[in-house]
């Protein structure tokens, strides 16, 4: 489904601004929620985890469900064999260098359409993946995204566009500060995500890991 997305539609706006090819994506979603809405409802339906992982695990300090620390476990192995593959191998300097100068990676002899197609469809694939381990936890249904889009946007954001280390490690630490608020201070935890987004952007525009240009 990623691979007709991005044949039949995103490939004719590469050429104008990045922000056409956001707002086409996120019509999209918007579309394809409502379909299933209109089909399925807005109730969640449960989705159990497997039973070798539905026990927990006492901590002392805490009660761990053993999905939930899978699921941690999961998701920074793929993290960070994804940033390894774009950052350290000879694929992902492909990829890299497509991005930046398509044509001259053309000259050598590569598919940077082909390279594009499989990139957005590896994106879709792990988007997938990241529902399949959210299930357990929030439930099946057509909104189960809704919540999330516009965290993940303020991530990569406060991360620096274009930084893939930069996502993951400040994923990892709103994650912390707004579980921490939740603890605390819990009126400020749908928040403080968006506070920290507004003070990166006016000390450093960039983000904490983007470059400068």
């Amino acid at each position: 489904f990623g691979v007709l997305i991005e044949r039949l539609l995103l490939r004719w706006i590469y050429k104008l601004d990045h922000l056409y090819g956001l707002l086409l994506t996120l019509g999209l979603t918007l579309l394809i929620e409502g379909v299933f809405r209109s089909i399925y409802g807005v109730s969640g339906l449960p989705y159990d985890a497997p039973d070798a992982l539905s026990s927990a695990t006492d901590l002392g300090f805490m009660v761990l469900p053993n999905y939930r620390a899978w699921v941690v476990v999961a998701s920074l192995v793929v993290c960070f064999a994804t940033w390894y593959v774009i950052e350290k191998t000879r694929i992902g300097a492909y990829l890299r260098a497509g991005t930046e100068n398509p044509r001259l990676v053309e000259a050598f002899g590569v598919n940077v359409p082909l390279m594009i197609t499989l990139t957005y469809a590896f994106g879709a694939g792990l988007a997938a993946f990241a529902g399949v381990l959210a299930a357990p936890v929030i439930q099946v249904s057509p909104l189960m995204g809704q919540n999330l889009i516009i965290v993940v946007f303020a991530v990569v954001v406060i991360g620096g566009m274009g930084s893939i280390m930069g996502a993951i490690l400040t994923g990892l630490g709103l994650g912390v500060i707004e579980g921490l608020t939740k603890v605390f201070y819990p009126e400020a935890s749908s928040t403080v995500v968006f506070v920290i987004m507004v003070i990166v952007l006016l000390i450093r525009p960039a983000g904490l890991f983007g470059k400068e240009k």
